[in-house]
Protein backbone atom coordinates (compact mmCIF):
# COMPACT_ATOMS: atom_id res chain seq x y z
CA UNK A 1 0.00 0.00 0.00
CA UNK A 2 1.16 3.89 -0.98
CA UNK A 3 0.99 6.20 1.81
CA UNK A 4 3.31 8.71 0.09
CA UNK A 5 5.70 9.13 -1.95
CA UNK A 6 9.03 6.71 -1.14
CA UNK A 7 6.26 5.48 1.78
CA UNK A 8 4.59 2.08 1.44
CA UNK A 9 3.13 -0.42 4.06
CA UNK A 10 3.06 -3.94 3.55
CA UNK A 11 0.19 -5.60 5.32
CA UNK A 12 -3.04 -4.71 7.13
CA UNK A 13 -2.44 -1.74 9.73
CA UNK A 14 -3.51 -4.25 12.23
CA UNK A 15 0.78 -5.15 12.10
CA UNK A 16 2.98 -2.23 10.58
CA UNK A 17 6.10 -2.83 8.17
CA UNK A 18 7.16 -0.02 6.39
CA UNK A 19 8.72 0.64 2.76
CA UNK A 20 11.16 3.72 2.91
CA UNK A 21 12.08 4.09 -1.34
CA UNK A 22 14.35 6.39 -2.16
CA UNK A 23 16.65 6.41 -6.16
CA UNK A 24 19.54 4.25 -3.41
CA UNK A 25 17.13 1.25 -2.55
CA UNK A 26 14.88 0.33 -0.04
CA UNK A 27 14.81 0.51 3.71
CA UNK A 28 12.53 -1.63 5.55
CA UNK A 29 11.05 -0.48 9.24
CA UNK A 30 9.53 -3.07 10.91
CA UNK A 31 9.42 -6.87 9.99
CA UNK A 32 5.96 -7.38 11.01
CA UNK A 33 4.92 -10.86 11.42
CA UNK A 34 6.49 -14.13 9.92
CA UNK A 35 3.99 -14.08 6.81
CA UNK A 36 4.58 -10.52 5.60
CA UNK A 37 8.17 -12.62 3.73
CA UNK A 38 5.61 -12.77 0.93
CA UNK A 39 4.06 -9.39 1.46
CA UNK A 40 7.43 -7.80 1.27
CA UNK A 41 7.91 -9.73 -2.02
CA UNK A 42 4.54 -8.75 -3.29
CA UNK A 43 4.80 -5.13 -2.33
CA UNK A 44 8.45 -4.47 -4.36
CA UNK A 45 7.33 -6.54 -7.45
CA UNK A 46 4.42 -4.05 -7.64
CA UNK A 47 7.34 -1.07 -7.31
CA UNK A 48 9.35 -2.83 -10.07
CA UNK A 49 11.75 -3.80 -7.59
CA UNK A 50 13.54 -7.15 -5.69
CA UNK A 51 14.74 -8.21 -2.50
CA UNK A 52 18.02 -7.10 -4.25
CA UNK A 53 16.86 -3.03 -3.52
CA UNK A 54 16.73 -4.06 0.20
CA UNK A 55 19.71 -2.20 1.77
CA UNK A 56 18.70 -1.88 5.60
CA UNK A 57 16.30 -2.87 7.87
CA UNK A 58 15.46 -1.66 11.23
CA UNK A 59 13.49 -2.36 13.91
CA UNK A 60 11.84 0.05 16.49
CA UNK A 61 11.96 -2.33 19.19
CA UNK A 62 12.21 -6.43 19.84
CA UNK A 63 8.50 -7.65 20.27
CA UNK A 64 7.47 -10.70 18.25
CA UNK A 65 5.34 -8.58 16.32
CA UNK A 66 7.94 -6.56 14.93
CA UNK A 67 10.78 -9.18 14.16
CA UNK A 68 8.73 -11.65 11.69
CA UNK A 69 10.82 -11.60 8.71
CA UNK A 70 14.12 -10.24 10.36
CA UNK A 71 16.18 -13.71 10.19
CA UNK A 72 14.87 -14.49 6.82
CA UNK A 73 16.21 -11.13 5.24
CA UNK A 74 19.61 -11.98 7.07
CA UNK A 75 19.88 -15.84 5.70
CA UNK A 76 18.57 -15.14 2.49
CA UNK A 77 20.12 -11.52 1.48
CA UNK A 78 23.01 -11.45 4.34
CA UNK A 79 21.21 -7.82 6.16
CA UNK A 80 21.02 -7.42 9.31
CA UNK A 81 18.43 -5.66 10.80
CA UNK A 82 19.74 -2.15 13.26
CA UNK A 83 18.48 -2.33 16.99
CA UNK A 84 18.93 -0.46 19.98
CA UNK A 85 21.57 -2.49 21.89
CA UNK A 86 18.85 -2.94 25.44
CA UNK A 87 16.41 -5.09 22.81
CA UNK A 88 18.45 -7.06 21.05
CA UNK A 89 18.37 -9.56 23.88
CA UNK A 90 14.57 -9.76 23.09
CA UNK A 91 14.79 -9.65 19.46
CA UNK A 92 16.75 -12.97 19.86
CA UNK A 93 14.45 -14.22 21.99
CA UNK A 94 16.93 -14.87 24.82
CA UNK A 95 14.36 -12.31 26.95
CA UNK A 96 10.71 -12.43 27.05
CA UNK A 97 8.55 -9.68 27.86
CA UNK A 98 6.65 -9.33 31.00
CA UNK A 99 3.01 -10.12 31.35
CA UNK A 100 1.92 -6.49 32.47
CA UNK A 101 1.02 -3.50 31.08
CA UNK A 102 -2.05 -4.22 29.15
CA UNK A 103 -4.71 -1.85 30.44
CA UNK A 104 -8.18 -2.59 29.46
CA UNK A 105 -9.53 -5.30 26.90
CA UNK A 106 -12.54 -5.66 24.88
CA UNK A 107 -12.76 -9.29 23.60
CA UNK A 108 -13.50 -8.62 20.09
CA UNK A 109 -10.47 -6.52 19.24
CA UNK A 110 -8.39 -8.69 20.73
CA UNK A 111 -9.82 -11.98 19.30
CA UNK A 112 -9.31 -9.97 15.84
CA UNK A 113 -5.34 -9.56 16.64
CA UNK A 114 -4.70 -12.78 17.58
CA UNK A 115 -6.27 -14.18 14.60
CA UNK A 116 -4.78 -11.89 12.46
CA UNK A 117 -1.48 -12.70 14.04
CA UNK A 118 -1.97 -16.48 13.78
CA UNK A 119 -2.71 -16.26 10.15
CA UNK A 120 0.58 -14.35 9.56
CA UNK A 121 2.51 -16.65 11.48
CA UNK A 122 2.28 -15.20 14.87
CA UNK A 123 2.49 -18.66 16.78
CA UNK A 124 6.12 -19.19 15.74
CA UNK A 125 8.39 -16.32 15.42
CA UNK A 126 12.52 -16.98 14.79
CA UNK A 127 14.37 -15.01 16.72
CA UNK A 128 16.43 -12.30 14.91
CA UNK A 129 19.73 -13.03 13.67
CA UNK A 130 22.72 -11.30 12.41
CA UNK A 131 21.60 -7.65 14.56
CA UNK A 132 23.62 -5.03 14.80
CA UNK A 133 22.63 -2.00 17.49
CA UNK A 134 22.47 1.59 16.68
CA UNK A 135 22.46 4.53 19.68
CA UNK A 136 20.13 7.76 19.98
CA UNK A 137 20.51 10.43 17.57
CA UNK A 138 22.94 7.96 15.14
CA UNK A 139 21.98 9.13 11.64
CA UNK A 140 22.27 5.71 9.77
CA UNK A 141 24.25 5.60 5.62
CA UNK A 142 21.41 3.78 4.43
CA UNK A 143 18.24 4.82 1.91
CA UNK A 144 16.59 7.90 3.34
CA UNK A 145 19.82 8.74 6.13
CA UNK A 146 16.98 7.42 9.18
CA UNK A 147 17.92 8.96 12.54
CA UNK A 148 17.31 7.02 15.21
CA UNK A 149 16.02 8.49 18.50
CA UNK A 150 16.03 6.30 21.05
CA UNK A 151 12.56 6.86 23.26
CA UNK A 152 12.50 4.13 26.08
CA UNK A 153 8.82 2.92 28.04
CA UNK A 154 7.29 0.37 25.57
CA UNK A 155 10.76 -1.38 25.87
CA UNK A 156 13.98 -0.75 27.10
CA UNK A 157 15.46 -0.51 23.40
CA UNK A 158 12.36 1.16 21.95
CA UNK A 159 13.42 3.97 18.95
CA UNK A 160 11.64 6.51 16.76
CA UNK A 161 13.41 6.67 13.38
CA UNK A 162 13.50 9.95 11.49
CA UNK A 163 13.41 9.82 7.77
CA UNK A 164 13.34 13.61 6.21
CA UNK A 165 13.44 12.25 3.35
CA UNK A 166 10.02 11.04 2.70
CA UNK A 167 8.44 13.60 5.20
CA UNK A 168 8.03 10.81 7.98
CA UNK A 169 8.37 9.98 11.35
CA UNK A 170 7.94 5.82 12.65
CA UNK A 171 7.38 5.46 16.31
CA UNK A 172 6.84 1.48 16.93
CA UNK A 173 4.44 1.12 19.94
CA UNK A 174 5.64 4.64 21.77
CA UNK A 175 1.85 5.21 20.20
CA UNK A 176 -0.46 3.80 18.32
CA UNK A 177 -3.51 4.91 16.28
CA UNK A 178 -5.57 1.88 17.16
CA UNK A 179 -5.35 -0.01 20.30
CA UNK A 180 -5.02 -3.63 19.29
CA UNK A 181 -7.08 -4.61 22.43
CA UNK A 182 -10.13 -2.22 22.75
CA UNK A 183 -10.08 -0.74 19.03
CA UNK A 184 -9.75 2.75 20.71
CA UNK A 185 -8.56 5.09 17.42
CA UNK A 186 -6.19 7.59 17.45
CA UNK A 187 -2.97 8.53 18.50
CA UNK A 188 -2.39 7.15 21.96
CA UNK A 189 0.11 4.96 24.29
CA UNK A 190 0.34 1.74 23.24
CA UNK A 191 -0.89 -1.25 25.13
CA UNK A 192 1.87 -3.67 26.31
CA UNK A 193 4.05 -0.80 27.77
CA UNK A 194 6.75 -1.66 30.81
CA UNK A 195 7.06 1.57 31.60
CA UNK A 196 4.30 3.98 30.95
CA UNK A 197 5.67 6.59 32.88
CA UNK A 198 9.22 6.28 31.21
CA UNK A 199 7.11 6.04 27.36
CA UNK A 200 5.46 9.67 27.80
CA UNK A 201 8.61 10.96 28.91
CA UNK A 202 10.22 9.61 25.86
CA UNK A 203 8.42 12.25 23.60
CA UNK A 204 10.42 14.89 24.75
CA UNK A 205 12.87 13.32 22.57
CA UNK A 206 10.36 14.45 19.42
CA UNK A 207 10.38 18.30 20.08
CA UNK A 208 12.53 18.65 17.46
CA UNK A 209 11.04 16.31 14.97
CA UNK A 210 9.00 17.76 11.60
CA UNK A 211 7.04 15.57 10.36
CA UNK A 212 3.83 15.45 8.57
CA UNK A 213 3.53 11.38 8.99
CA UNK A 214 3.66 9.62 12.17
CA UNK A 215 3.76 5.77 12.01
CA UNK A 216 2.85 3.30 14.35
CA UNK A 217 3.48 -0.10 14.63
CA UNK A 218 -0.45 -0.42 15.06
CA UNK A 219 -3.11 1.42 13.18
CA UNK A 220 -3.38 3.38 10.45
CA UNK A 221 -1.21 6.17 9.65
CA UNK A 222 -1.25 9.60 10.93
CA UNK A 223 -0.95 12.48 8.74
CA UNK A 224 -1.42 15.84 11.48
CA UNK A 225 2.04 16.12 11.99
CA UNK A 226 4.68 14.89 14.76
CA UNK A 227 3.47 17.89 17.14
CA UNK A 228 0.01 17.33 17.00
CA UNK A 229 0.49 13.52 17.69
CA UNK A 230 2.87 14.03 20.78
CA UNK A 231 0.13 16.56 22.12
CA UNK A 232 -2.80 14.09 21.63
CA UNK A 233 -0.42 10.99 22.85
CA UNK A 234 -0.01 12.78 26.07
CA UNK A 235 -3.58 14.19 26.80
CA UNK A 236 -4.85 10.39 26.42
CA UNK A 237 -2.21 9.42 28.83
CA UNK A 238 -3.20 12.05 31.22
CA UNK A 239 -6.71 10.76 31.31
Amino acid sequence: MRIADGLHRIGSDVVNSYLVVTGDGVTVIDAGLPGYWKLLQAELQELGLSLDDVRALILTHGDTDHIGFAAKLYAEKGIAAYIHEADAPRARLDVKKPNSGWGPVKVGPLASFLWYSARHGGLRIPPATGLQTVANDEVLDIPGAPRIIHTPGHTPGSVAVHVPAVDAVFLGDTFTTRNVLTGVTGPKPAPFTLEPSQAIASLDRLGDVNATWVLPGHGPAWDGGAPDAVRLIREAAAK
